[in-house]
């Protein structure tokens, strides 16, 4: 690797806001705020909008669509091309 054109690497807290969770690691991301880690450190923190502990996919509420329905729906009012 060449040197001194790659961002700083180091630890992050990112922090969903949503679901109230924290959680530590190492990325090249930068913040201004900071937090004060359970290890006694302060570590710059990254707000998030969705985590895998909010996103619906993660937890399983995410709704499943009737895609076989829309198709023959679809088929049915516009008959099928053939």
């Amino acid at each position: 690797m060449r040197e001194a054109i790659h961002p700083p690497y180091g630890p992050v807290v990112f922090r969903d806001r949503a679901a109230d969770y924290a959680f530590l690691t190492r990325s090249t991301m930068t913040s201004e705020k900071t937090i004060e880690w359970e290890d006694g450190h302060t570590y710059p923190v990254v707000d998030v909008e969705i985590s895998d502990v909010s996103h619906p996919f993660y937890t399983g509420t995410a709704r499943v669509l009737d895609t076989a329905g829309r198709v023959e729906r679809f088929e049915r009012r516009y008959g099928k091309k053939g």
